[in-house]
C-alpha cells in the first residue's frame, strides 16, 4: 500500500467522492433537507425535558410549590428526572400499532399532540405533586413515541450518500433542545420574579414550538416507502422524485424504486400485525441479530454514563467542587448544554458519513472513557483534600470532553446505526421495541444514580461508566458493521451470518459494490457531452 492509496482509498476519500459524483439536484434538494429537519424535530421534547428537568428544581418558584427544595440532592429530584422514562418507555412500544398505520407525519403530530397534553398539565399543576407526576408519565407516552417516529423517517427519506449525515440532525436538534432549555431556566431564575411563573414558562414554551411544526409538517413529504408500503404507489413515486430532485426516468431513482419495491414485496410476504413482526424479529435469525445489536446500542449509550451525567449535572460539580450557587450552576449547566450541541454538530459534518460510524465510535468512546477515568480519580482524591488548582481545571476540560467523546460516539451508534440497521419489514416494530426497552432501561439507570453514587462514594460511579465504555470498545470492534455508503437494502449482508462476523460481511458487501461499479464503467462507458443530451431510457439499469 502507498502512502498515496492510504488517503485515496480512506473512508473519507470515499464519502468526498460519492457525494462529488452525486447529481447536485440530489445534494442541494430543498424538499429532502426541509423534510429531514422537519422530521429531526422529533427530537427535541426529549432534551428539553432532561435539560429543563435537571435544573427546574433549582428555580425558587417551583421550589416553594412543589416541595423539592434543592436541585444539589439526587434523591430528592429523583422521582421527578426519572417518571417520565415510565412514560416514554410504554409510548415507545405502544408506537409500533400506530406509525404503519396511519404513516409517518400524522403519527409525528399525534405523538406531538400527546406531549403537549402532558406539558399543559404540568403547566397548571399549580403544586400538585401528583398532577405533577401524571403530567410527567403522559409528557413521556410521546416522548418515546417521538424518538421512535424521528430516526426511523429521515432514514426512510435519506439517500444513501449522506443518509449518516441527516441522521444524525435527529441528535443535533435534541442537543439544540438542551441547550436552549438550560438557558430558558438561566432566563426564568434571572428575570422573572419568584412564583409559579418561574416554571411555568419552561413548561410552557416547548408547546409553542411544537404547535409551530405540526402547521409546517402539513407542507413537508410524506415517507414514499411507507406510502407504498400503504398501497399509494402513484404518490410515492411523486414524493421520492421530489425527494431527490431528479426526474422519475432517471436511473438512480429508477434503481431506488427497484430496491424499495423488493423490499416493500418482502415485507407483504411476511403479513401485518404483532404476531407477524414478533415471529419475523425473533424467528428470523438474521432479524434477531438486528434486534441484539439494537438493544446492546442503546443500554451501552445509557452505561457510558453520559445522559447519567446531564441529568444530575448540578450534584456531580459539587461533588467535584466546581459547583456554587443556583446562578452559577445553571450557567454551568447551560454551557455544557451548549458545548454538547457543538460537538454534535461536528459530529454530523466531520465523523458520522465521513471518517465512518466505527472509527467514530472508536474515537468518541475512547475519549469518554478516558474522561470518566479523571472524573472518577479526581474526586477521589478530592475527598481527600490533595487536588491542587490546575487539577480541578482539568476536571472541568474533562466534564467537557466527555460530552465530546459521547456526541461522535456513543450517541451515535442507537440514534444513527439503530435507526438504518433494520429492514423495511420490521423497521417500525424494531425501533419501537427498542426504543421501548432503551426508555424503561434508562428509567431504571436514572432512578438509580444516586444510589450508585451514594454507594461509590461517588468517584465509583465514574469508573464503573469507564468500565462500561471498555464494554463498548470490544463491542464495536468485534460486532458493530460498518454501514456508511451502503444502501438501506445491501445493509441486508451483514447480518445474514452470525454478529462475531457482521463486520466482515459488511467489508466484503463493499468490496462487492466497487467491483461491480468498476464492471459497470467497463461496460457503459461515460456518456459523451453530446450523448449526456439524450434522456436516459425509462428503466435504465445503470447507476
Amino acid at each position: 500500500m502507498t502512502i498515496k492509496s492510504i488517503f485515496t482509498d480512506s473512508t473519507v476519500a470515499r464519502y468526498v467522492k460519492a457525494i462529488k459524483d452525486s447529481p447536485r439536484e440530489l445534494i442541494f434538494n430543498r424538499r429532502l433537507l426541509m423534510t429531514a429537519a422537519l422530521y429531526a424535530m422529533a427530537g427535541m421534547p426529549i432534551t428539553w425535558d432532561q435539560g429543563s428537568s435537571s435544573v427546574v428544581p433549582s428555580l425558587p418558584g417551583f421550589q416553594s410549590k412543589f416541595g423539592i427544595t434543592s436541585a444539589a440532592n439526587p434523591t430528592q429530584i429523583s422521582n421527578f428526572v426519572s417518571f417520565v422514562y415510565i412514560g416514554a418507555g410504554v409510548g415507545g412500544g405502544l408506537a409500533f400499532f400506530i406509525n404503519d398505520r396511519i404513516g409517518r407525519l400524522w403519527s409525528l403530530r399525534l405523538y406531538m399532540a400527546i406531549y403537549i397534553i402532558g406539558q399543559l398539565i404540568a403547566t397548571f399543576s399549580d403544586g400538585h405533586l401528583g398532577a405533577l407526576y401524571t403530567a410527567r408519565i403522559v409528557s413521556g407516552l410521546g416522548i418515546g413515541a417521538l424518538t421512535v417516529i424521528g430516526p426511523v423517517a429521515i432514514v426512510e427519506v435519506a439517500p444513501t450518500e449522506f443518509r449518516g449525515l441527516l441522521a444524525v440532525w435527529f441528535s443535533v436538534v435534541m442537543l439544540l433542545a438542551l441547550t436552549v432549555s438550560c438557558l430558558v431556566v438561566l432566563g426564568s431564575y434571572l428575570h422573572v420574579a419568584v412564583g409559579p411563573m418561574q416554571y411555568q414558562i419552561v413548561f410552557f414554551l416547548p408547546i409553542i414550538i411544537l404547535t409551530v411544526i405540526i402547521i409546517t409538517s402539513f407542507f413537508m413529504y410524506e415517507s414514499p416507502r411507507w406510502l407504498f408500503l400503504a398501497g399509494r404507489d402513484e404518490e410515492a413515486t411523486e414524493n421520492l422524485v421530489k425527494l431527490r430532485g431528479l426526474p422519475v426516468d432517471h436511473p438512480r431513482v429508477v434503481a431506488e424504486l427497484e430496491e424499495i419495491h423488493e423490499s416493500i414485496h418482502n415485507q407483504k410476504s411476511i403479513g401485518s400485525g404483532l404476531v407477524a413482526a414478533c415471529k419475523e424479529a425473533f424467528l428470523v435469525p438474521s432479524n434477531l441479530r438486528r434486534v441484539q445489536q439494537a438493544m446492546l446500542s442503546y443500554a451501552l449509550a445509557q452505561l457510558s454514563g453520559a445522559n447519567s451525567v446531564t441529568s444530575y449535572l448540578v450534584p456531580i460539580l459539587s461533588f467535584m467542587g466546581l459547583g456554587g450557587g443556583t446562578e452559577r450552576s445553571l450557567f454551568l449547566t447551560s454551557m455544557y448544554s451548549m458545548a454538547k450541541f457543538f460537538f454534535t454538530v461536528m459530529a454530523s459534518f466531520f465523523f458520522i458519513d465521513a471518517l465512518g460510524r466505527r472509527k467514530s465510535l472508536f474515537v468518541g468512546i475512547t475519549i469518554q472513557m478516558m474522561s470518566d477515568i479523571y472524573i472518577g480519580v479526581f474526586i477521589k482524591y478530592r475527598q481527600q483534600g490533595t487536588v491542587t488548582g490546575s487539577a480541578s481545571e482539568a476536571a472541568v476540560a474533562a466534564i467537557f470532553l466527555h460530552g465530546f467523546g459521547y456526541a461522535i460516539g456513543l450517541l451515535v451508534l442507537p440514534y444513527v446505526f439503530g435507526a438504518e440497521l433494520w429492514p423495511n419489514q420490521i423497521r417500525s416494530f424494531g425501533a419501537s421495541f427498542t426504543q421501548f426497552f432503551h426508555w424503561l432501561f434508562y428509567f431504571g439507570l436514572n432512578k438509580g444514580m444516586p444510589s450508585l453514587l451514594s454507594n461509590t462514594n461517588n468517584w465509583g460511579a465514574f469508573l464503573f461508566f469507564a468500565g462500561w465504555c471498555f464494554v463498548a470498545l470490544l463491542y464495536v470492534f468485534f460486532i458493530v458493521p460498518e454501514t456508511a455508503g451502503l444502501g438501506l437494502e445491501s445493509i441486508n449482508a451483514a447480518f445474514d451470518q452470525p454478529l462475531w462476523k457482521a463486520y466482515l460481511g459488511t467489508r466484503r458487501q463493499k468490496v462487492v459494490i466497487e467491483s461491480s461499479e468498476v464492471s459497470s464503467l467497463e461496460k457503459n462507458p461515460p456518456l459523451t457531452p453530446e450523448e449526456s443530451k439524450e434522456p436516459a431510457p425509462r428503466g435504465s439499469d445503470q447507476v
